[in-house]
Order: C-alpha cells, then structure tokens, then sequence
C-alpha cells in the first residue's frame, strides 16, 4: 500500500500543486537493511525512493523529496514491554545510542518542504544506524 498509496496522492495532489510546489514522500531503511522476512517492505522501500526520483525528473518545476527515517518512537510500533525492548535494543547499536523520536523525523519534512533548491533527494533520518 505505501508504494500505490503514494502514487494515487501525488496524482491527487499534482492538479493542485504550483510551479515550484513541494511533494515529500515516506520510505524507510529496510530497503538498505533488508532483514528476513522483509523482503516486501525492502522492496516497497527501493520501489518509493526510486518514485521520488522519477517523479523529480518528470514533475520539475515541482520538487520530489523523500524522507528514510530508522527505527523512530511512535505509536505505529504499539506498546508495550516488546516494543521497549526493540527501542533499547536499537538504541544500544545506533551510533547516536537512541532511536528516532517523531520531532527528529518532522524535522527532515520541514526541511525538504522549505528548501527551494533540493529535489530527488532521500534525507535518511536514522541516528546512523545504517552506517553501522
């Protein structure tokens, strides 16, 4: 749904959207850190982020962004003693030694939103964790 869901609202959007106008999509970093079982979610990554150049091409003046956050604390991961657990065990590899918050994330969709001069770029919001 991520990778069709994004195509349906660009075109819902793109009447309304001016020259220069700004689209900012989601992706993440499973389509860099593939693990087992995610062969579907690595794949809808790569899927998007090759969208967003795409459509940076093929929509110019208006500009095509993406945003690639890690592991971030959030409700979309539940609660719960489980979840605690993957946040600690995350935080515990990451080089910044903690997981994402959403203000950390929001940051990277201002940006790309504001900035006149940036498009077909993927911001990769993640503390470093693909880096190790």
């Amino acid at each position: 749904m991520r990778y069709f869901g994004a195509l349906a609202a660009v075109r819902a959007a793109l009447p309304h959207l001016r020259p220069g106008g700004s689209i900012t999509l989601t992706t993440g970093t499973a389509g860099d850190r593939p693990a087992p079982g995610w062969s579907v979610a690595s794949s809808i990554c790569g899927a998007v982020e090759s969208l967003t150049k795409a459509l940076a091409v093929e929509l110019a003046p208006i500009r095509v962004n993406a945003v690639k956050p890690g592991v971030t604390r959030s409700p979309l991961w539940g609660d719960g003693e489980a979840v605690e657990e993957l946040y600690a065990r995350t935080a515990a590899t990451v080089p910044l030694g903690r997981v994402g918050e959403v203000a950390d994330v929001a940051e990277a969709y201002l940006f790309l939103i504001s900035q006149p001069f940036t498009t077909g770029t993927i911001v990769t919001v993640d503390g470093g964790s693909l880096l190790v």
